[in-house]
Order: structure tokens, then sequence, then C-alpha cells
């Protein structure tokens, strides 16, 4: 957190730049640490696999409380426009929530998001009262083409979900948050602390993550790793890092030596 600094989402302050995921935890216990140790404020919620209404199994939010965090209902899991707009509508339904993460997917094996499918369920959900942020590909035409129609923040990918291979496309996400006026957030692909340093120094308006925490060796210490990463990336990337240069320029003056 940079004092004086927030995330600004569809008018909603946040103090935290980071947005974690809630899958892939050993148990809700462990979820709830992690979430804790990372300070977000905004956690994802998996609609179509997390148990958000049935008191007979574990629910998520027994352990992480939508009175402690802004739940941002997703739509992971979905491969179609249809699915995905039925998926939110029934979120909305359950808790209220209108701010939510689109995401359709083409594959089960790239998990690449579906363009054509993510313009058509965007285009649906503003049209009722959804505020959207919006998975997608780093393509720039496509980013403002979101943006355009009126979501509430674009997200582009940094690499396959899950892969953990770090920002793959830099120029391109530097081009899209240069053309946008909206945040720029960079979704899926982050592995450890350096990649979403790197991703804040770029300009990115903030990281959503979810395996980098939960699938490291020690998900609540990476967590905490994120959260300096994040800040330190917002804070470089405010103060204007110096200039790159082909040589050597001496820290010290070299005149006036005796």
């Amino acid at each position: 957190m940079v004092d004086g600094d927030p995330l600004v989402v569809a008018g909603r302050r946040f103090h935290s730049r980071l947005l974690v995921g809630t899958g892939k935890y050993k148990d809700f216990e462990e979820t709830a640490v992690a979430i804790k140790a990372s300070g977000a404020e905004i956690v994802t919620v998996a609609v179509r696999r997390v148990n958000l209404s049935d008191p007979s199994k574990p629910m998520l939010v027994d352990y992480v409380s939508p009175k402690e965090y802004t739940f941002l209902p997703n739509t992971a899991g979905c491969f179609t426009a249809a699915d995905a707009v039925r998926t939110l509508r029934l979120a909305r339904e359950a808790g209220g929530w209108d701010l939510v993460k689109l995401e359709v997917l083409g594959d089960q094996k790239s998990l690449y998001p579906d363009m054509v499918e993510t313009l058509q369920a965007a285009g649906e959900l503003i049209k009722d009262g959804f505020q959207v942020m919006v998975y997608c590909t780093d393509d720039p035409i496509m980013a403002k083409r979101l943006e355009d129609m009126g979501c509430a923040a674009i997200m582009p990918l940094g690499a396959p979900i899950g892969s953990g291979l770090g920002i793959q496309n830099p120029v391109n996400i530097r081009l899209i948050i240069e053309q946008a006026k909206v945040p720029v957030l960079v979704d899926a692909g982050v592995g450890t602390a350096s990649d979403a340093a790197i991703a804040m120094e770029l300009g990115c308006d903030g990281v959503l993550m979810n395996t980098a925490i939960a699938e490291a060796k020690d998900p609540i210490a990476m967590a905490r790793a994120m959260r300096l990463a994040v800040e330190a990336g917002r804070l470089a990337y405010l103060s204007g890092r110096m200039p790159k240069k082909r040589y050597a320029d001496p820290s010290s003056p070299l005149a006036g030596l005796i």
C-alpha cells in the first residue's frame, strides 16, 4: 500500500493492489490465513466451484467473510458467453454481487481467453447492470474494445493460467496501460514475487493471482512476499526509474580527486 494512492475500480476504493483467488488451497483454513497475509481486500470466488450456499458442507464464507473482503464472483470454468452470463446472474441472486470478473475460456488445454465469446458476454452483462472486470488476451485492440463497451477494468493475462511463467509480453501490456482510462490488472501467469513487481513497474494498477500463492511450498510466506512485491513495484513505478545506459556512469564525480 502506498499512502494516498488507492486502487479505484468502478468507483470503489481499495488500499491493496493485490487481488487473490480462493482456490487450490489444501483447506479453507489455509485459504483464510494466506489471504490475510497477502493484505488483499478483493478475493475472487469461482461461483461454479466454491460452495456459497449449502450449509451442510464447508462454506468459504465461514472462513473468509464478505463483510471483511470484497467478493469478486468469477466465471472460471465457463467456455461460452451463455454459461458465463448465467453464472453471474445466479451469483447476483445469491449474494447481491454486481462487481464481477468475467472470463470465458477457449479450450481446456491452454485456458486461453475466447475473445469472441468474451465480447458477447461483456456486452450482455453491462446491459444487465453488472460492473465487469474482464480477463482477456494481451491484445491492445481487444482491450480497447472492451473498455469502450464499458468494462470497469481490463485484465490481460501475463501468461497462461497457472503456468507461473511471468510477464511474457511486456510491450503489449505497456501499450494496453498507455491507452486505458480504466484500471489495468495483470491476471494469470505470475509465478513469484519478481513477476508481480515487474507487472507493477510496467504501470499496472494491480495484479490478480491464485496458483502462485496456493501452490507455493509455503503459501503463507509467499502471500507476504507477493504483498511486498506489489507494494515495491508500485512505489518504484511512481518514483520513476533511472534511464538505462549503454556504458558505466560513476556514482562519485571524477573531477577534484586527490
